[in-house]
């Protein structure tokens, strides 16, 4: 049991630097926006965004943007740097190319990294409230671009500059640039390079949309032809458009369902059970750890909320079976498909199903036609007007659009981005805002050459806001901030955690899970990495030293350790006296932890996390608590550990 005395100066050394956290976390002011406005340049080519922070990696061979070609290129951060007592403070640059830092309009730090070191300024003054801070950047001529910038001071310890510190006014040049990102990923989500074919890149270009093999088997006609007739009614915001139009398009749509209505598949759904009461108790519960709400409108809410997807229609969508099918595995007819795999169990299925279709609509049952000749017209509809460009099936596709480098200037104005398209027009018609068009509009008077390059960090950037990410992370008990994450994991054990392939949980006493996206998974994670300024694949370690092992062995025990083994389990070895909060299994840290994360984590866990119970070991100088072990000497202590933690299924069990 650790002493009292080691636990109050524990606990004051959480209150500490919590308080420097919250302290130098000032908000932006109402009329401007956190972080900091961001250009970067290559040659006569620019780009303008918002950053969170000042940090970025490249990899060789790759833009820094997508709207950057490949080649040597510059960046600039600048905006305001909030604190709110006057102080000194260092800054720390980890970079190659060229870096320069100015404060105030005093240039604090101007040097050249030619091998990734830590570069530290001077101690700088800092004022209270805001205070301007420019930062620019050069890459080398040639290979990866690596910059990442911390800083330092008496209460805040070694960290990235926290975001909420950070504020900018937004130029116009972010606002135009803004539109022009909008409008590629517009042309990305509503599959226009389906139709209007461009050598691909983005990655988003590929994407498939649900499989019609089978889809007789999973869907009811009569929600076929709704959602044929109109998307949106169904499900506002969906990118599938209306695809007739005018006084035919009822008929058109049900003959288009009916024909869909005959491709069953060879392998019969089973019918479920009538579900009990204790079946639908049950999957409510499970609704609710699974944080469903993040996403959808919870089954007993009435209110409608266009911004989250409606589940009031699965009894009227799915054929009996068929939703437990989709909530085993969501992703089997449709790979880019934004509903996550939860790994449910047949069991846990359904459970879900019964408790959703308890709440849903009754529908009105309508059986499909079986009139051959209408099934033959709605055939003949699927493969002439488009549906194959999107939605795979093994039939002759006859649709055929003008490619995306013929189409002429005025066909941003018309045809599928017509305002007031005329009753004459077959083109498609999308649900778009005015603000949606000007977007395209502006993306089409581009050279659209972005359309061909990628960027894990810009996939991030977009998938994370698509598949919702921050509406658990940071907002659930268990699930950390997101602003975290890729500074912390390491980008191989995140693709398989994001993937669902991983076999292990983190947090197991957690009733929530982590859902998976596979499709998604790598670039999610290695954007994860390249945001941070990591590289998306992890760099080598230091060489092993098994005698500091042996040090970071005797650490973890309670006989002269840190008595980590307390809150932490080592493998099979489990903690041994828990009395607030389980900390995660200590064998999956070293696969799983970036190094320069695990150090900063170990110095001061609640200047990352604030809501940590983790306690701090280490003084305001990084001196460690045990001063009999390796001279207290903090650094050379945390790396002891980590060279114990590198042992992994290996580690010997602690003392």
């Amino acid at each position: 049991m650790r002493s009292f005395s080691h636990f109050v100066r524990c606990l004051i050394l959480i209150v500490v630097a919590g308080l420097g956290l919250t302290g130098f976390g000032a908000r932006a002011a109402a009329d401007s926006a956190s972080g900091l406005a961001q250009t970067l340049r290559s040659g006569a080519a620019s780009d303008h965004r918002r950053a969170d922070g000042i940090a970025l990696f490249v990899p060789a061979g790759e833009p820094a943007t997508p709207f950057l070609p490949v080649g040597p290129f510059s960046a600039a951060w600048t905006g305001d740097l909030s604190v709110d007592l006057r102080g000194d403070y260092v800054f720390h640059g980890l970079f190659n190319g060229h870096l320069k830092i100015t404060l105030n309009e005093v240039v604090v730090l101007d040097a050249d990294g030619k091998n990734p070191v830590w570069v530290d300024s001077a101690k700088v003054r800092l004022n209270k409230g805001a205070n301007k801070i420019l930062a620019e950047y050069s890459a080398p001529p040639t290979g990866e671009a690596i910059l990442r910038v911390y800083w330092s001071g008496k209460e805040v310890p070694f960290n990235p500059i926290p975001v909420g510190a950070l504020s900018h006014t937004t130029p116009v040049e972010i606002t135009q640039a803004d539109l022009l990102r909008r409008g590629r990923d517009l042309f990305a989500e509503l599959r226009c390079a389906q139709c209007h074919t461009t050598p691909g890149g983005m990655p988003e270009l590929a994407a498939d949309a649900p499989a019609f093999a089978g889809i007789g088997s999973r869907r009811r006609f009569g929600w076929l032809a709704q959602w044929i007739t109109n998307p949106v009614a169904l499900r506002p915001g969906t990118p599938m458009p209306a695809v007739f139009h005018g006084a035919d398009a009822p008929a058109q749509a049900e003959a288009v369902a009916a024909f869909l209505a005959t491709l069953k598949s060879a392998t019969p759904l089973a019918t479920p059970a009538p579900a009990s009461p204790d079946l639908v108790e049950a999957g409510k519960s499970l609704y609710e750890k699974l944080h469903c709400v993040a996403c959808h409108v919870s089954p007993d809410d009435s209110k409608a909320d266009d911004s989250k997807i409606s589940q009031k229609q699965v009894l009227a969508k799915f054929t009996p079976g068929a939703l437990v099918a989709f909530l085993r595995k969501p992703s089997e007819h449709f790979a880019w498909i934004r509903m996550p795999d939860f790994k449910l169990s047949a069991e846990e299925a359904s459970q879900l199903a019964a408790y959703l279709e308890s709440h849903a609509d009754k529908p009105v049952d309508r059986a499909a036609p079986t009139d051959e000749a209408m099934i033959l017209k709605g055939k003949n509809w699927v493969q002439t007007s488009g549906c194959l460009n999107c939605h795979a099936l093994d039939l002759p596709n006859t649709f055929k659009a003008q490619a995306l480098a013929s189409l002429k200037p005025d066909a941003w104005k018309s045809g599928c981005l017509a305002e007031s398209p005329s009753a004459e027009s077959k083109a498609p018609r999308f649900t778009l805002s005015a603000q949606d068009r000007l977007a395209l509009a502006a993306f089409g008077r581009s050279d659209r050459a972005s359309l061909t390059r990628h960027t894990a960090a810009d996939f991030l950037e977009r998938q994370s806001v698509a598949l919702n990410c921050r509406e658990c992370h940071g907002k659930f008990e268990g699930f950390p901030a997101w602003e975290l994450l890729g500074g912390k994991l390491k980008p191989e054990w995140a693709q398989r955690f994001i993937g669902g392939s991983e076999s292990w949980k983190p947090r197991p006493w957690l009733e929530s899970r982590m859902p998976a996206f596979p499709t998604h998974a790598q670039r999610l994670a290695q954007g994860l990495a390249t945001a941070h300024g990591l590289p998306p694949v992890t760099a080598p370690d230091e060489t092993p030293d098994a005698e500091l092992a042996k040090v970071g062995h005797k650490l973890v025990g309670t006989s002269g350790g840190f008595a980590c083994i307390s809150c932490h389990s080592i493998g099979e070895f489990g903690a041994t006296q828990v009395f607030e909060a389980p900390g995660i299994n200590l064998a999956h840290s070293f696969e799983r932890l970036q190094p320069d994360f695990y150090r900063r984590w170990l110095r001061n866990p609640v200047s990352l996390d604030p809501n940590s119970k983790m306690p701090a070991y280490f003084d305001e100088d990084g001196k460690s608590a045990l001063a009999d072990v390796l001279e207290g000497d903090g650094p050379k202590t945390i790396r002891a550990l980590w060279e114990y933690l590198r042992l992994g299924s290996k580690m010997p069990k602690p003392e």
